[in-house]
């Protein structure tokens, strides 16, 4: 198995306190039963783009005026892809949350390669037992519908299907913009749940400081990041490409004043969309993002809550 950035390949069950784990997680519930994700060769895709940093685990990285991978503050490794079929949804979902749930059950953190935006459902209630959470959604969308097609658990409505979660203690949603499926009464619901919505337009204008106030430091952080928060001059491969979209150092800082100032315990990047891409721009800065992940994750642990 190619695993991202080189990194060593390892079973669930040997994964240990401490460690930060990579899993791939193709499928989960589409619209179309069977219809593979559209989002599915992703993880495949973001492992391929980091295969050039393999060797340079130590080598400075300016971006975080570090190491690229610290492996002396923690374990990174591979865990491969869940075992995921677009005609068994229901099943994607049990498999995705055993498989969160059993790095979680080892004290380690989870990170997420997805598939399209239904993975994070899964993902998310794996951590039953484990919060509470704030979760902090990077995304033009804010995911809010209650149902699309008759589907609840597609990608249309991840936090919605989170504030019904009970360990989810608070939602900060970071770069929404343009137009998507939400409607009025879903942008409704999401505040009336209490839910933070920073748009794309005020981080342009004030910052990306301001995505973070509202969350109790020494909390507990889950981050799920759609590609497509990001502008499509860095990330043309997606489904929904919306201008305006947050730039590569806007993310790089949201990374750094999570880790400052919360414990972050997972995340996850969904909605590459390989066949969309140009250049493999979008790929690679997928990987990038991931590596500034599992730096902000080291970093954010010394926050330790029990």
């Amino acid at each position: 198995m190619s695993t991202l950035l080189g990194l060593p390949a390892i079973p669930l069950d040997a994964v240990s306190t401490g460690d930060i784990v990579i899993v791939g997680a193709r499928d989960a519930t589409p619209y179309e039963r069977a219809k593979p994700s559209h989002a599915a060769l992703a993880p495949q895709a973001i492992r391929a783009a980091s295969a050039r940093y393999a060797s340079w685990h130590q080598h400075h990285d300016f971006d975080s005026d570090g190491p690229m991978v610290d492996l002396v503050r923690c374990r990174v490794a591979d865990a491969g892809d869940i075992a995921t079929d677009p005609a068994s949804p229901a099943d994607n979902r049990r498999a995705i949350e055993a498989a969160v749930r059993q790095v979680l059950e080892a004290r380690a953190t989870p990170i997420v390669l997805g598939g399209d935006d239904s993975v994070p459902i899964p993902v998310l209630a794996a951590y039953e037992g484990h919060g509470p959470i704030w979760i902090v959604q990077v995304d033009a969308h804010i995911d809010w519908r209650d149902e699309r097609h008759g589907e609840r658990m597609g990608w249309s409505s991840p936090m919605r299907r989170a504030s019904e979660m009970p360990w989810v203690e608070g939602i900060v949603q970071i770069g929404a913009r343009g137009v998507g499926s939400a409607q009025a009464e879903d942008v409704s619901a999401a505040r009336n749940w209490g839910a933070s919505i920073v748009t794309a337009r005020h981080v342009h204008a004030h910052g990306i400081g301001a995505a973070w106030e509202k969350i109790p430091e020494g909390a507990k952080t889950f981050i799920t990041f759609d590609c497509d928060a990001v502008d499509p001059s860095l990330m043309p491969g997606v489904a929904a490409p919306v201008p305006g979209g947050l730039g590569y150092w806007h993310v790089g800082a949201l990374f750094e004043g999570l880790a400052a100032r919360t414990r972050i315990v997972g995340f996850d990047i969904v909605e590459l969309m390989p066949e969309r891409d140009i250049g493999g721009l979008s790929a690679l800065t997928a990987a990038r993002l991931v590596t500034l992940a599992i730096g902000a994750i080291g970093r954010s642990a010394a926050n330790s809550i029990s």
